[in-house]
């Protein structure tokens, strides 16, 4: 907690807060954004209510046979990118992931232009039948989510000295929304060769804001820079609170002053853990860019060479389209062909 700092952010979320009182929030997490590149939220708004029974509805379908879970699995999403995978279906960095999830973005019919076009990761998603409600719900935790990412996003344009709806108007009008339910079963900490078997290996988001909601296991790490010296440290559940981070395309977009911040998972609860990251991030066609900012004026250092990738995010030319395709290939090798 000393690391990763928490936020009351409702002076952003409730519409009758002062100027004043919007900054000294912005503030907070301007500074966030460029210490950890992480930060808890609370007076975030969103119904404990509606969170509760998402999370009952979860852990009821990730109860389920495996054969009633792949009624709904991924391959039959095709370009849409929906649906479930199994223990070991997703990849990072070319290992498997000791997790299983189901796959979630915004809701479009057929008739969109988008789907009609074969627009990748656009389209309808995949319900289960059972548990009942779990679709509803879902869309239900998307629509306050996605509020609350523009609301979060106005305290970081304020942050760097920029309109409140920047990113609103110009970067997030038709944002990118994609959320992910994942249970992270227990098991060993080590394979029979001695390396680490992470429920999710070290990575950084791909996009701009990951809203993160985690049941009370822990497991979830950030590296941390400090005194030139780069160490891992917990990130542990805080009641009511969501875990933000930002992600490639905001580290791109401020030279690589706020940056996207590796982070990894290892469950050493001895039970499943629950993890519900949402993704809220640029139109699918925003040409990604370095903002202009007197802000920005002193660029950060392009840390590719201390990456877990190795790739250079400033280096990125193109849409965020392009960017997340790059991506998601590499992470589900099996579907690859469905979306390039």
């Amino acid at each position: 907690m000393d690391t990763v700092p928490l936020i009351d952010v409702r002076a952003l979320v409730d519409p009758t807060s002062s100027p004043l009182a919007r900054r000294e929030v912005a503030a907070r997490m301007g500074a966030a954004c460029r210490n950890t590149g992480f930060f808890y939220v609370v007076g975030h708004g969103v119904d404990v209510g509606l969170q509760t029974r998402l999370e009952v509805l979860a852990r009821d379908f990730f109860a389920r046979p495996e054969e009633e879970k792949q009624r709904v699995r991924m391959a039959l999403g095709g370009r849409a990118w929906r649906g479930f995978f199994p223990v070991g279906g997703e990849l990072t960095s070319g290992r498997p992931d000791r997790k299983e999830g189901l796959y979630f973005g915004t809701e479009l019919p057929p008739d969109d232009p988008r789907v009609r076009a074969g627009t990748p990761l656009h389209g309808p998603n995949l319900f289960p039948l059972e548990p009942e409600g779990l679709g509803g719900a879902v869309l239900a935790y998307m629509a306050a989510l996605t509020s609350l990412g523009h609301s979060l996003m106005s305290g970081i344009a304020l942050s760097l000295d920029l309109e409140a709806d920047f990113f609103a108007t110009r970067y997030m009008a038709d944002p990118t929304v994609l959320f992910r339910i994942f249970n992270y079963p227990p098991g060993p900490e080590v394979d029979a060769q001695g390396l680490p078997v992470w429920g999710v290996g070290e990575h950084t988001d791909y996009g701009v804001l990951t809203i993160l909601k985690q049941d009370d296991a822990g497991g979830l790490q950030v590296k941390t820079r400090q005194d030139g010296q780069t160490r891992w440290v917990d990130a542990p559940p805080v009641e009511d609170a969501f875990v933000c981070n930002i992600g490639d395309m905001l580290d791109r977009m401020t030279r690589g002053v706020y940056r996207s911040t590796p982070h990894r998972v290892l469950n050493r609860a001895g039970r499943d853990r629950l993890s519900l990251p949402f993704f809220f991030d640029p139109d699918w066609t925003a040409e990604v860019r370095a903002i202009d900012s007197p802000a920005l004026k002193d660029a950060g250092a392009d840390d590719h060479a201390e990456r877990w990738d190795r790739q250079s995010v400033h280096r990125f030319e193109g849409t965020y389209g392009d960017y997340l395709l790059g991506k998601v290939g590499k992470v589900f090798p099996d579907l690859r062909a469905e979306v390039l």
